[in-house]
């Protein structure tokens, strides 16, 4: 493996560690600077705030790493991630905490442009292989990170944030002094078109065929946002959980996650096909989120984990069959589409989730996992309605045209 490559999927991992490092301890840090004992709404709006400047500004960011090159915006991005970890570490007031995350989601193009710098360096060949390394370094990042940050916050509420601002800190040191550019720099000037963050969904409404798939990627990502923002806030609220168990529940969920992405996806879809491999994941996520409305005990959140994780082999049922839906001329503006709907769901979904537990919390805390289930049983209709034969594309169907 050469040393960019290196370079790159150590940046990725280190990246993971430190976004994770901060979840378990988030609820508290907001809680200490805004002296409120419900602090639901606010962690929501800080999720939405992120996903709402990555949303705007990441298509700029894309089209700035095509003009100048992946290497100024890669160090660009980690120098807002570190700068934000940097204000969270010793902001005193709610203000500052939401100026750190604008920063960073402003910045959070590391993902995009890794990504683009692995396929400018790689053969088609490899690329393959190299995007699976690609994933699994985020994946163990992301398994480590809340687990340290549990850890680390126990002892001193700031320590985990200045810990992801000095790994960040690194990173950029690390891109800096030995990654080098993937693509020269062009003097073609940025189509100010292509940068419009909705332009996507446009096309989306001119493909009325495609609203379905569109609809379905949409609500599983905005049901997927309830535990990034409510995890920790219920898990301290009914089990009483401090930070390391909220890490360790966290990694846990991350090993399950991985694991299930790897190894089920494709048997589940040679065994029940991809709607019912999709219907599967659904039925998994909605009896785990069932066990999780009524537990008692830390003990049963995770024994019913590896339930969670059956929910991941929907997703990629999900993205197998929508591929089949487009044909090769219109994939990248499909998948343009799809990336839009899931980042509109994450503006959305921590917004809408952290509302109904600021609502619930007094009375049932667990209620909010069952208005999750709600928001999945919107899914199964789409996905019964969906009459698509094994050759089916769009390659014969005008955009207005409707699934049969």
């Amino acid at each position: 493996m050469n040393k960019p490559l290196v370079v790159i999927f150590a940046a990725i991992c280190l990246d993971a560690i430190g976004i994770g490092l901060i979840f378990p301890i988030l609820p508290r840090l907001v809680e200490d600077v805004t002296h409120a004992s419900d602090i639901a709404v606010y962690i929501g709006f800080l999720a939405a705030l992120y996903a709402a400047m990555q949303f705007v500004f990441a298509p700029v960011l894309g089209a700035l790493s095509d003009r100048l090159g992946r290497r100024p915006v890669l160090l660009l991005s980690l120098s807002g991630a570190a700068i934000d970890y940097v204000v969270m570490a010793f902001a005193p007031s709610l203000w500052l905490l939401l100026v750190g995350r604008a920063i960073a989601g402003l910045t959070s193009a590391n993902i995009s442009v890794a990504t683009a710098y692995i396929t400018d360096i790689s053969p088609e060949d490899t690329r393959a292989r190299r995007f699976g390394l690609f994933n699994a370094m985020f994946g163990i990042g992301f398994i480590l990170g809340p687990v340290l940050g549990g850890i680390l916050g126990d002892y001193w509420l700031r320590l985990p944030f200045i810990a992801a601002a000095a790994l960040n800190a690194g990173n950029l040191l690390l891109a800096l002094f030995v990654l080098p550019e993937s693509r020269p720099p062009t003097r073609e000037p940025i189509d100010l078109a292509a940068i419009n963050p909705f332009r996507p969904m446009r096309w989306a409404f001119s493909m009325k065929a495609l609203m379905p798939i569109v609809v379905l990627f949409f609500v599983l990502s905005a049901t997927g946002e309830v535990y990034g923002t409510c995890w920790a806030l219920w898990g301290n609220d009914v089990f009483g959980w401090n930070g390391l168990w909220i890490g360790l529940s966290l990694g846990t969920f991350g090993v399950c996650q991985t694991l299930a992405q790897a190894l089920l996806p494709g048997p589940a879809v040679k065994l029940l096909g991809e709607r019912g491999a999709i219907l599967a994941g659904i039925a998994g996520a909605c009896v785990a989120l069932f066990v999780f409305a009524y537990a008692k005990h830390g003990w049963m959140v995770f024994a019913i984990m590896p339930m969670v994780a059956l929910a991941g082999t929907g997703t990629p049922a999900l993205q197998s069959l929508a591929t089949r839906l487009v044909d090769e001329s219109r994939q990248g503006q499909f998948q343009g589409i799809l990336a839009s709907a899931m980042s509109l769901a994450s503006i959305i979904g921590p917004l809408m989730f952290s509302t109904l537990y600021f609502v619930v919390r007094a009375h049932w805390p667990g209620a909010i996992w069952l208005s999750a289930m709600a928001v999945n049983a919107i899914a199964v209709p789409i996905v019964l309605s969906l009459r698509i034969r094994p050759s089916q594309t769009l390659r014969s169907q005008r955009p207005n045209d409707q699934l049969c």
